[in-house]
């Protein structure tokens, strides 16, 4: 498995003298970038430099490469397999309530002999991301490894993109298959945020629209909780996400972010479904768990190797908004954990897709999610 990552800068271009000649039908590249405009014209460089290869990645609130993060950049990786076979697919979604159906029509595009995981990057603004995970998981094996995120637009939350083919656009979840005995892919997921306050019962909701927990309303607990800060819902909610976990049997829980609010209504839309008896806490930040979660998220991610790894990591744009100036804290922690090996490439999201420690894909925010990918 051969390996190359590199950057687009504004005004600078390439940060290699030559692109990697690397391209095949084995050839996998990812390119996270900005929503601007420069990307266009860059993303038109690399399919012309690889027309044959499987070419997949959206837009982001923040590109990572290595122990570094930009804006108005492109973030690309090129990975040519030695023994593993790729196949890469493009759906349309022309709503959010088609999300579940999306899911299923992109697997189904993919199933086949051999699938060992699926890489998805979707639209982030016209997606549900706990419906299109189970209309992923209703048709792809139980064994297969399903991880991505979905695309971001910084702090904007105006218009996101996918790559479909070498085309960037909104309204498309994409995603690459791999296939063969030879391919080995890790995963991790982690928050790191701090719970505070009691927990409460989801007693209305619709799909990810929450309206009460408690039998009170949501909007009202929210601007109780955040004080002077509620002036700036729903900017400021992304600093107080929900821990959220279906029943009360399931230790496991996920991390729901807070997208809009409707004052005449006194609800908050979530990134993911808020199911009605489900059990939910808020949450506010801690830098140094945030930093020791997305490190955290590494260990689970890493297999020890000398070969080359590709490991892409996908962090939610609230814990850069609230890092700040120290995000790339999170994504040092991330490389000093992962092997030497190793070559990072990632941006921040509006959503994370992986399973817990096993099982089936969820939908998380705010975490730091870590996929790693090898030819032992």
């Amino acid at each position: 498995m051969k390996l190359e990552t590199f950057s687009f800068l504004k005004n600078r271009g390439c940060s290699l003298p030559s692109l990697p000649q690397l391209d095949s039908e084995s050839t996998l590249v990812l390119a996270f970038g900005s929503a601007t405009e420069p990307c266009t014209k860059w993303l038109s460089e690399l399919a012309a430099a690889y027309p044959k290869s499987h070419l997949v990645g959206g837009s982001t609130a923040g590109e990572i490469l290595g122990k570094s993060i930009h804006d108005d950049s492109l973030a690309v990786a090129v990975c040519r397999f030695d023994a593993t076979q790729l196949r890469s697919a493009t759906v349309p979604i022309a709503s959010t309530s088609a999300s579940k159906e999306a899911g299923r029509a992109l697997a189904n595009k993919l199933m086949g002999p051999g699938l060992r995981g699926v890489f998805v990057i979707s639209d982030g603004t016209s997606v549900n991301g706990s419906e299109l995970v189970q209309g992923l998981n209703a048709v792809l094996p139980e064994e297969t490894v399903v991880t991505g995120g979905l695309a971001g637009d910084g702090d904007r939350f105006q218009k996101t993109w996918v790559l479909d083919g070498d085309c960037p656009r909104s309204g498309s979840i994409c995603a690459v298959a791999f296939y063969g005995d030879r391919i080995s892919i890790g995963h991790g997921s982690k928050g790191g945020w701090d719970v505070f306050g009691p927990e409460r019962v989801v007693t209305r909701s619709a799909g990810n629209v929450l309206y009460e927990i408690d039998g009170k309303s949501v909007l009202g607990l929210y601007k109780l909780y955040l004080g002077e800060l509620a002036s700036g819902l729903p900017a400021n909610a992304l600093l107080f996400p929900l821990s959220l976990r279906r029943e009360k049997s399931r230790e496991e829980h996920v991390v729901r972010t807070v997208l809009s609010i409707d004052e005449k209504a006194e609800s908050m839309t979530l990134a993911g479904d808020v199911p009605e008896g489900s059990l939910v806490r808020f949450m506010r930040a801690n830098f140094d768990r945030l930093v020791d979660g997305a490190g955290e998220a590494a260990r689970l991610a890493k297999k020890d190797t000398t070969s080359n790894v590709l490991a892409v990591a996908i962090s939610g744009v609230g814990r850069r908004l609230v890092l700040g100036d120290r995000a790339e804290e999170e994504v040092e922690a991330v490389s000093d954990v992962l092997p030497a090996s190793s070559q990072l490439i990632g941006f921040y999201s509006y959503g994370e897709l992986s399973p817990y420690a096993s099982g089936r894909c969820e939908l998380h925010n705010q975490t730091m999610t870590i996929t790693t990918f090898l030819e032992p």
